[in-house]
């Protein structure tokens, strides 16, 4: 599969005629917990030639891609990823910490990870997390019969927010790290850690009825877990992501004459 998406991500490059600076694996293979038929989800950062952000009108900035049913693929335009870093976007964040990584310019990644400290807010990162908790909740987890999968995704977002008012942000993907530093109950931690080998070795859309501690400690926390003591420090600024992103062009595109190529711009 790993020789699979290598391909796939090579011909997007040809066929979308740009240049992807991060691939990795996003979704339940990045947090440890996919099932036998669990799919892939890679997730990547592009860059284009220098007129497309020189163009007057704005075009799209992401690339999806449904190779087939197991194999799903999208990614985001490097500019739209810097301003999605500005916001201090969860998701984004998640990407560069994924354990599955298919292309990587070290450079890139190095100083993506300073910026991402920078501008990681604890605040809007409990809020989303939050919110993803209570609406998968209120989704999937009210019967007496639940997904394994739909536990995980209200539990681990829970976890997510136990975390960030301990201080540890950027959230690590690493499940098991997450319910060690989120919990002291013994009981509860062994419970969800079962859930998870009973997803490992089960089916994606396994069925199982409620289970008691797992439901009550979900209907606890986001009926009483508040982002108390939270805070973001001042405003960030646009100028580090810019000038990272005038960086970036430069060095990753200034020396290909390739790039250059039928363009009206001379390289830097």
């Amino acid at each position: 599969m790993k020789e699979l998406i290598f391909k796939e991500l090579r011909k997007i490059e040809a066929e979308k005629d740009v240049k992807i600076l991060y691939a990795c694996e996003s979704g339940s293979r990045a947090w440890g917990f996919n099932s036998s038929d669990s799919d892939y989800d890679v997730r990547f950062i592009y860059i284009h030639k220098i007129n497309w952000y020189l163009s007057v009108n704005k075009q799209k900035d992401t690339i999806e891609k449904q190779v087939d049913k197991l194999l799903d693929i999208s990614g985001w335009d490097l500019q739209k990823s810097f301003l999605l870093l500005k916001k201090s976007n969860p998701t984004l964040l998640e990407w560069f910490q994924s354990p599955i990584v298919y292309i990587k310019d070290n450079h890139f990644f190095d100083e993506v990870e300073i910026l991402m400290k920078e501008y990681c807010s604890p605040v809007s990162c409990f809020y989303h997390y939050w919110h993803m908790a209570k609406g998968n909740f209120r989704d999937f987890l009210k019967g007496d019969y639940v997904k394994i999968k739909k536990y995980l995704y209200v539990i681990r977002p829970i976890l997510s927010c136990l975390c960030i008012k301990k201080g540890i942000i950027p959230i690590p993907l690493d499940f098991d790290f997450l319910i060690d530093n989120a919990l002291e109950n013994e009981k509860l931690k062994n419970a969800i850690r079962q859930l998870v080998n009973d997803k490992i070795k089960g089916f994606e859309n396994e069925i199982v009825p409620r289970i008691e501690i797992l439901s009550n400690f979900i209907e606890i926390q986001l009926k009483t877990i508040e982002p108390d003591n939270l805070s973001d420090s001042s405003e960030k600024s646009y100028d580090k992501l810019n000038d990272f992103f005038i960086k970036t062009l430069k060095t990753r595109l200034g020396g290909s004459r390739w790039w250059y190529k039928d363009h009206l711009f001379c390289p830097f």
